[in-house]
């Protein structure tokens, strides 16, 4: 299988086969964001030959000798037939339409018991396609994007670059609702900065309440300093919040959810895991964020962040 640097891929996506069709960014500018770093190259799309090559490799999953006994000490007759293809890459999405609709003959033509494929997303990524071409990559698999909208606060996306507001979120994810795309979105807590955490929880939570997320998947943010924001902060221009504050502000945001959604904090970056479904577990969730508040100090959280290598 080709792959370039270090790949990400969501928690939920743990069981899909992992296609390299990208590799990096091709906005590349959010100043909190080092993922792609280590990549001598701003953005890249893999050859079509390669992502042929990788799914013929795919295709003999099932009569691998490490699956087989992997499948066997399980008590499984053998391994399961892979049903999902995640796309690797930052925004993957951004490929124009015919060559997503190529890669996806790929995908059935090599490895037909995969159903749906998925992949992050850019907000920007969705204005690119029109109404009929959304419909149409549906149609052909495309299924559960991974969103980071990170917030609904216009001011911290300016800040950081996202390169769209809170209003475009809505308008395209709208569109991917009409399409019947599936979406699940990554929440960034702390992205507002000290003294603005319920400002951006509950702008956030204005813009999801207009929306069908299947899941709000929290993430807390680490600045390392070969950030850009590092160098703001450096500068005097950003403050960050204090840990205590972000799990502060992730309760603002589960109050102020209307919404039937998922709702999980399962990445690296959360020092404590945990996971529910909205409305009916949300007092079960705020209760788990009262007692950490509660119990767990400033400086062992703010350890933990000081010690998280990389997310």
């Amino acid at each position: 299988m080709h792959y370039t640097g270090t790949i990400w891929r969501p928690p939920y996506e743990a069981s899909s086969l992992l296609l390299e069709v990208t590799a990096g960014c091709t906005h590349h500018k959010c100043k909190f964001c080092t993922l792609y770093n280590d990549l001598p190259f701003k953005f890249r799309m893999s050859p079509l030959e390669n992502v042929e090559g990788d799914l013929q490799e795919a295709q003999l999953w099932h009569t691998d000798p490490v699956a087989v006994l992997t499948a066997r000490l399980q008590g499984l007759p053998g391994p399961e037939r892979l049903q999902r293809a995640f796309l690797t890459g930052a925004n993957p999405f951004v490929l124009k339409y015919e060559r997503l609709m190529a890669i996806a003959g790929l995908i059935r033509q090599y490895v037909p018991s995969i159903k749906t494929i998925g992949c992050f997303a850019r907000i920007t990524d969705v204005t690119l396609k029109s109404d009929e071409e959304l419909a149409s990559l549906y149609r052909a698999g495309y299924d559960g994007l991974t969103i980071g909208m990170e917030t609904g606060d216009d001011e911290a996306l300016q800040f950081m670059n996202k390169g769209y507001t809170a209003a475009d979120i809505v308008k395209q994810c709208r569109r991917l609702d009409r399409a019947g795309i599936h979406y699940r979105f990554f929440y960034l807590a702390g992205i507002s900065g000290a003294g603005r955490g319920e400002i951006g929880a509950k702008a956030t939570a204005a813009i999801c309440n207009q929306l069908h997320p299947r899941l709000i998947g929290v993430n807390m943010l680490t600045i390392y300093p070969e950030s850009e924001l590092y160098r703001e902060m450096r500068r005097g221009s950003w403050k960050e919040e204090s840990e205590i504050e972000k799990y502060r502000e992730i309760h603002i945001l589960l109050e102020n959810l209307e919404i039937p959604v998922q709702f999980a904090a399962l990445g690296a970056s959360n020092a404590f895991r945990f996971q529910g479904a909205l409305p009916e577990d949300r007092e079960a969730l705020l209760a788990a964020l009262d007692k950490i508040m509660e119990t767990v100090r400033e400086d062992e959280l703010r350890e933990y962040r000081r010690n998280l290598s990389h997310l």
